[in-house]
């Protein structure tokens, strides 16, 4: 492979693997009020009200998950709450992981005696959050487009501090250049020193997190149901602990996750159950970190396509990327990845997201379930065909479908689940 291509691989992975602390729309809310309250406070007033202005999939993913370090409050009100009273705008989607456990009412008693005015943005965007924050003589403003930390507009008053075309977007690497050909010579190739550290701590951070959620009660506790069934079955653990690190990170969790593509649940489904196929096959812990930089970059090209925030579920690339993943690990080359991500595709394509909650983690153990069902295709020599439904000749074709059936055909579904979910 290319430098110039080799360096642009390295920088996506180190633009997505990011670590966030709970469901990463809410943190996107908190953060967006830290960095307000920050400017407001060089004027030396208090802030005494806020409007927030929200698009439309952005009040779906935040209206029923728990906010980490709130005391269980659910909701952009107590995600913007927290951000302005207790959050830390440096660490971006870890701004309230400093919150102290004997601090966590501040926010609640915040909430109670703060007024928060909530309204849908009337933009076209689908990830817009923007805030104002007032106090006696002067507003703070601003404005995320298009991904999490992403700043568009930052103003006090009139005077412009940001402006989006004097802030570069925070993922500047061109993901047009990914191919699962390139993918896989990229995993083969690249130095392990140089993709180590970023990978050692995906490995670790969502595998506590998985762990967690099996120890303790969380949502649903779908990973302690499938683990209930057959525990030493190594498909039921993969999906079991994919399942529980998301049953605890959206109900309240403080632990951290290594996200991708904008998603902890995302980055959990992309990597929990290579990790558990690893270790159940004894494999090095190089192969395991060259799987898993295989599958990362999958989940990417998959969402490229897609985009941040849609009607189509996004765990649904992570689970087909996965199993292509465990394939790596058993020496799976081109055809074998191609032919596994093909038949994930086909089978599980059109699953809704209907917002960040307690059932994310069920269909993460349907789209694992998935994507194992299409890599036992492939050993088996059985496989889906171009013209059957969505699928196209050729892997890098049936992507394209993907992305198409999700970006554009999908876009009435996503306004009316929105409307059904604040239909009240």
């Amino acid at each position: 492979m290319d430098k110039i291509k080799y360096n642009l691989f390295l920088q996506i992975l180190k633009e997505e693997l990011v670590p966030a602390m709970g469901c990463t729309e809410p943190a996107a809310i908190a953060y967006a009020g830290a960095k307000v309250k920050s400017v407001l406070d060089t004027t030396g007033e208090q802030a005494k009200r806020a409007l927030i202005e929200v698009s439309g999939n952005i009040v779906k993913n935040v209206k029923s998950v728990t906010v980490p370090n709130t005391c269980g409050l659910k909701g952009i009100e107590a995600a913007l709450a927290a951000g302005i009273s207790l959050g830390k705008h440096e660490k971006e989607l870890s701004v309230l992981s400093e919150i102290k456990e004997d601090e966590a009412p501040i926010v609640a008693n915040f909430l109670k005696s703060f007024p928060i005015e909530v309204k849908r943005s009337c933009s076209d965007e689908i990830f817009e959050i923007a805030v104002s924050l007032y106090s006696d003589n002067h507003v703070a403003y601003i404005k995320l487009v298009g991904d999490h930390t992403n700043i568009a507009l930052l103003k006090l008053d009139d005077k412009v501090l940001i402006e989006n075309d004097k802030a570069l977007p925070k993922k500047q690497a061109d993901r047009s250049l990914l191919s699962i050909e390139s993918i896989i010579e990229f995993a083969d190739s690249v130095d392990l020193d140089d993709v180590r550290e970023v990978i050692e701590r995906q490995i670790d951070c969502n595998m506590a997190i998985a762990e967690e959620g099996l120890k303790n009660d969380y949502g649903a506790n779908i990973g302690k149901v499938y683990l209930s069934g057959d525990p030493k079955n190594v498909k039921v653990r993969a999906k079991a602990y994919a399942a529980a690190g998301s049953d605890a990170r959206m109900n309240g969790c403080e632990l951290p996750v290594i996200i991708n593509s904008g998603s902890g649940n995302q980055g959990m489904t992309t990597s929990i159950p290579v990790i558990v196929y690893a270790s159940h096959l004894g494999i090095e812990r190089d192969v395991l970190i060259r799987a898993l930089t295989l599958s990362n970059l999958i989940t990417i090209h998959l969402k490229t396509g897609i985009g941040t925030l849609s009607a189509y579920c996004g765990v649904i690339s992570a689970g087909a990327a996965a199993a292509c993943g465990i394939v790596y690990l058993r020496g799976g080359k081109f055809e074998a990845i191609a032919h596994t991500l093909v038949n994930a595709l086909a089978s599980s394509s059109g699953i809704i997201c209907d917002g960040a909650k307690a059932s994310c983690a069920a269909k993460i153990a349907l789209a694992v379930e998935s994507g194992l069902l299409g890599m036992d295709m492939y050993y088996h020599d059985c496989q889906f065909y171009a013209g059957d439904g969505i699928v196209k000749q050729g892997v890098e074709a049936t992507i394209k479908s993907i992305s198409r059936l999700a970006y554009v055909g999908m876009k009435e579904t996503d306004k009316e689940i929105i409307s059904i979910m604040i239909d009240d």
